[in-house]
């Protein structure tokens, strides 16, 4: 069943005010297979949908489809004129302003919002929260548990007993997203300048002359975490590791020391080269 069906079947259940519990005993199915019908998960035979279609009180191609084949509907009553003359036509259209029609909000049993996109928003007392996304991502949360479907699979749901069952890969995005947040509050910046002044009192290797070059760390620490995590090569901070590398060169006459020790600075071109290379091949 498509999701253009599914959505009708819900919308049918909302305006005839019956839960899904009280669909299922009627039809004589369980709540669990009109939930998976109106997530799309699954379809009903034909002798259920005949049976829909005769609760709702609509044809069966209406139903399937869409398209109505009974008369058409009453026109809706329009607005009594305004008898205060200061109010006289402040509910009326400009007739010399161009409107395009845009979003859709009803209050009708809840608040309904549906978006020119196609994005949908049904909220009520009695059916809970429902979002449907224009791409078919639906999220429900409501008397029956909470249901996630991302993209035709169910991510997030609530089994008989209550229990929200999640998705191992969203439990599994979740711990790496904790385990990044950790790395990336992590006062770094203090051992750096611990390292700093430790470097600086003890006059080891050009002592406090060379001992500032920690904190170039601190960009390079947090800049690597990004760059790992988010699996993108382009987010580690590679030229302040140049300058860094240049300078310890040059100190301590590496590679010709300052006279030759500037060709690092020719591997940041290659090395954002590189990571453009790795990224058009993903």
């Amino acid at each position: 069943m498509n999701i253009e069906t599914a959505n009708r079947l819900l919308q049918y259940r909302k305006e005839n005010n019956l839960s899904q519990e009280e669909l299922a005993e009627k039809i004589g199915v369980s709540r669990q297979a009109v939930s998976k019908w109106e997530r799309a998960e699954a379809s009903p035979d034909t002798d259920n949908l005949i049976r829909l279609a005769e609760i709702y009180g609509v044809s069966l191609d209406e139903m399937l489809t869409g398209k109505k084949t009974q008369a058409e509907p009453e026109p809706e009553p329009q607005p009594e004129p305004q008898t205060d003359e200061s109010n006289t036509g402040s509910f009326e259209p400009d007739p010399d302003t161009n409107y395009t029609q845009y979003d859709k909000v009803s209050f009708k049993k809840g608040i309904h919002v549906e978006s020119k996109d196609g994005d949908k928003v049904h909220i009520s007392f009695k059916d809970g929260v429902n979002v449907y996304e224009k791409h078919g991502d639906k999220v429900h949360v409501g008397w029956d548990g909470v249901n996630v479907n991302e993209k035709g699979k169910t991510r997030v749901y609530t089994d008989e007993n209550g229990h929200v069952m999640v998705d191992d890969e969203i439990k599994n995005a979740h711990r790496t997203n904790s385990h990044y947040r950790v790395l990336t509050r992590f006062p770094f910046w203090a051992i750096a300048l611990a390292a700093f002044l430790a470097w600086g009192f003890s006059g080891l290797c050009f002592g406090w002359a060379l001992s500032w070059i920690c904190f170039f760390s601190i960009p390079i620490y947090y800049s690597l975490i990004d760059a790992i995590f988010k699996k993108n090569p382009s987010h580690f901070a590679f030229p302040v590791l140049a300058v860094a590398a240049y300078i310890i060169f040059g100190y301590f006459g590496i590679c010709g020391g300052w006279a030759f020790g500037w060709i690092v600075f020719f591997t940041i071109p290659i090395y954002y080269c590189i990571c453009a290379l790795i990224k058009k091949e993903k």
